[in-house]
């Protein structure tokens, strides 16, 4: 099978693929950390080289329910007019993935703001802990999925109380210090995950 994971650097979900005997390409404007293969720049270049499935990570900092404060007041090295400009933009790379002439699609998203969904509709979507997959973090994470069954559980831990040691444990995701990388930490894919879509998926 040919599979196309869009904007992705790390190559989680390309190698999952790939260890299961599938044709997996990874693409981001950024080089691959992991090396494999993997197209650096515009995913519009190869999105109709006859993918079976397309697993996406489009930007989802201008759609972020979590971030919709900056449409209203942008932060000092932005103006409104930018920031705005960005958030069209983010809008129209997700319409542009989401009607690819692909078959089967999942395009990760967010929870999003009013604007977001005026622009791309409420969408409908499945919700994911890493947890459920023998991860033991916290990271919500929403999929829409095209084509595509939602992803059953691999090996679901049982959820620390909140207050607890291990919960903080846990969230280290959401304590990451400010670092350079901290995005990039924050952004990839957990590999329970990764291997869940290639064996569900594959």
């Amino acid at each position: 099978m040919n599979v196309l994971v869009a904007c992705e650097y790390s190559g989680r979900v390309r190698d999952a693929f790939i260890k299961r005997g599938h044709n997996a390409v990874s693409c981001d404007l950024l080089p691959t950390d992991s090396p494999g293969p993997h197209y650096q720049g515009d995913v519009f270049d190869i999105i109709n080289d006859g993918w079976d499935i397309m697993i996406a990570h489009p930007p989802c900092t201008r759609l972020a329910n979590s971030g919709v404060r900056w449409l209203h007041k942008p932060p000092a090295n932005k103006t409104l007019k930018e920031i705005w400009q960005e958030f069209e933009e983010a809008c129209k790379f997700y319409k542009a993935l989401r009607n690819a002439k692909i078959k089967r699609k999942c395009l990760e998203n967010p929870v999003m703001h009013k604007y977001a969904k005026a622009r791309l509709g409420n969408i409908k979507r499945q919700v994911v802990q890493p947890w459920w997959f023998g991860e033991k973090t916290f990271k919500a994470t929403g999929y829409e999925l095209i084509g595509l069954p939602d992803l059953e559980p691999t090996n679901k831990l049982k959820s620390p109380k909140p207050g607890t040691q291990e919960h903080k444990e846990w969230s280290w995701i959401h304590r990451c210090p400010p670092s350079p990388d901290r995005w990039k930490i924050r952004s990839a894919t957990p590999q329970g995950i990764a291997d869940a879509m290639a064996s569900q998926w594959g």
